[in-house]
């Protein structure tokens, strides 16, 4: 037996370079999305935040102190 020629139609997707609306759903919603992943994840964000918070306050702190002992 043969092999049977099978015809296959190709699609091609483009943008047209006159499109404006791209990526519209990215921006929609963008506060409820970022306050549902925040709240979805609020345990990460604070293991995120609170070290790097702590860091930069004890850096100014430091920074002041210094600023402090060098003035007389």
């Amino acid at each position: 037996m043969g092999k049977q020629p099978v015809r296959m139609k190709a699609v091609v997707y483009a943008l047209s370079p006159f499109q404006q609306k791209v990526m519209p759903g990215l921006w929609k919603d963008l506060p409820g999305k970022i306050s549902h992943k925040i709240s979805e994840n609020w345990i990460s964000a604070t293991l995120l935040l609170g070290p790097l918070v702590g860091t930069y306050s004890y850096v100014q702190w430091y920074r002041e102190k210094e600023t402090m002992e060098h003035r007389y």
